[in-house]
């Protein structure tokens, strides 16, 4: 995630001079301690958290947790990778808390610009694709056209919007709202949406508020008044990961305000340091249950504290790649993609297809952020082109169906042609088709299994068959008789005993000794019951044996 890109760089240059020592000293421990320091406050964690965070590490890194590891750099990094679990909220990370009877009532809080409508839309999704059936409330009538905006975002996301005020409306030019401006009453819209969400049988009611440009009192009262008017079961707290200290503050400040149950983190792909998410629920130990890194629908997760660690220490987050590719991954179409690659028949069509369903998983540069180690590529990352998708798509709609079924016949004036209808030069057609038939081959000696036998060098078939004849020519053409003269005395009397059928192998010290022929265990199972070439066996027994 961009907004502790930087705090994970700073991290990794602390731990790079550790890997190296198979025994650390104190002096070691202490350096790579306050370079952790630097690297928090300069991401704009609280001090306080800094303080403890650090104290917790140096006090086990000074162990025998340590000294007696037989990794030491790698156990430093755990204690690392633990404490910043902690402190984003190991133990008090939780689900939703939903009411037994219908609807649950889900109160969103926080300071203008958070991102509290967009949220809303989002968390209205999730729920829509969870199973639920969510009703979007509009009671922030202060801020201009902000039941518009949520409006919008609802029908996006395809969930209705309860909204009977329509609040301040700017209609542009020199129609600019008072501060502090409001139509309507947001508690009574609040308060009836609850009813209406009943009559209608939504079993989730997301009702967003106003907010303010900072903290004050109006706010907070305006904010206890619609949760001591509706009860709900959660009031989240919205919180812009790009405000760095003030975090802090603010958190401490909504927390004694309206008592929230947990902390929605937004904007984490900003290119701000984040130091708010590793501040907020060590401050408030209230956990953090969702977080947003988009402006996309589907840029929203809910928080892991241990995987948000691993993703600061570039030790990916696998786990969630996964789930997102469970959730997105149409099984059926990945099963019979998987076929035709085992039998040779994958075309342009089914990339095509592949690359969709990838797609429906978020952006590339936030699933590719996922992969462990990928921190040290990040300028890669960040010059990747998103749209480069979008061309390599035009690029395939251009070609006819037989072209896509068998690219091979692609020639010159087919690629001038494909080119001219995908707005792209030759040379990239020449490099998608150039791509797509390397990822072709391997994709089939992947799941071909028979290949194993077929067409490997060094293991039978075409390939390491017709090395084997040139070197066995070549073997036989090179033979001579030796220099010494009385080896070459004894190799005449083996041959004379050899042609007079009077020779026994096994008495002869330059006899050639009978090869092993049977393979090694599970490499038959291997070969799905092929054929064995000749001297497949003493070859691969010597080698593996």
């Amino acid at each position: 995630m961009a907004a502790f890109s930087s705090l994970t760089d700073r991290l990794s240059n602390a731990f790079k001079h550790l890997k190296s020592k198979g025994k650390l000293s104190d002096a070691d421990i202490d350096g790579t301690i306050r370079e952790i320091r630097r690297a928090l406050l300069d991401a704009d964690v609280s001090l306080d958290v800094v303080r403890s965070f650090t104290a917790r590490v140096r006090e086990r890194a000074l162990s025998t947790e340590v000294s007696e590891a037989l990794n030491p750099a790698q156990q430093v990094v755990k204690i690392v990778n633990d404490e910043l679990t902690s402190i984003l909220g190991q133990g008090v990370d939780r689900p939703l808390n939903f009411a037994k009877n219908p609807p649950t009532i889900i109160m969103l809080a926080g300071l203008q610009g958070a991102g509290k409508t967009t949220l809303a839309g989002k968390l209205g999704y999730w729920l829509k694709e969870s199973g639920h059936t969510p009703l979007l409330v509009a009671a922030d009538l202060q801020r201009p056209n902000a039941v518009t905006q949520l409006e919008v975002v609802g029908e996006r996301a395809g969930v209705p919007v309860y909204a009977p005020e329509k609040g301040v409306q700017s209609a542009g030019g020199d129609a600019v709202s008072a501060p502090d401006q409001t139509t309507g009453d947001p508690v009574k819209v609040a308060r009836d949406s609850i009813e209406y969400a009943r009559q209608k049988l939504y079993d989730t009611v997301i009702i967003d508020t106003a907010g303010r440009l900072g903290v004050d009192e109006a706010l907070m009262q305006q904010a206890r008044d619609i949760r001591d008017a509706v009860h709900p079961n959660e009031i989240l707290f919205v919180i812009d990961a790009m405000i760095g200290q003030d975090a802090v503050r603010t958190a401490k400040a909504f927390d004694e305000g309206v008592d929230f149950t947990g902390v929605v983190l937004s904007k984490l792909d900003g290119d701000a340091r984040g130091g708010a998410a590793l501040s907020v629920a060590s401050v408030t130990g209230k956990p953090i249950l969702f977080a947003s890194n988009g402006e996309g629908l589907k840029d929203f997760e809910v928080f892991h504290p241990d995987r948000m660690a691993s993703r600061i220490l570039d030790m990916g987050d696998i786990l969630t790649l996964i789930e997102q590719a469970q959730r997105e991954f149409d099984e059926e179409e990945t099963r019979k993609a998987a076929e035709k690659m085992s039998q040779g028949e994958f075309g342009l069509d089914d990339f095509m297809a592949q690359l969709q369903q990838v797609r429906k998983l978020g952006s590339m540069k936030s699933l590719l952020g996922m992969i462990p180690g990928m921190a040290q590529h990040r300028k890669e990352l960040e010059q990747f082109d998103e749209r480069e998708i979008d061309r390599t798509e035009a690029i395939i709609r251009s070609m006819t169906p037989e072209e896509r079924r068998n690219p091979k016949i692609i020639d010159g004036s087919r690629r001038a042609r494909i080119a001219a209808g995908s707005g792209v030069t030759v040379s990239a057609v020449n490099a998608l088709l150039q791509r797509f038939e390397q990822a072709s081959k391997m994709m089939k000696h992947m799941t071909n299994r028979a290949g194993i036998g077929g067409g490997m060098p060094g293991f039978g078939g075409p390939a390491g068959g017709s090395r084997k004849n040139k070197k066995g020519k070549k073997g036989k053409k090179g033979k001579g008789k030796s220099g010494n003269p009385m080896k070459r005395e004894a190799e005449e009397k083996a041959l004379r005993e050899k042609l007079s059928n009077k020779s026994n192998s096994s008495g002869s010290a330059f006899a050639k000794k009978p090869q092993n022929t049977e393979l090694p265990a599970g490499l038959q199972d291997m070969l799905g019951g092929a054929e064995v070439p000749p001297n497949l066996g003493g070859g691969l027994s010597g080698l593996l044996g």
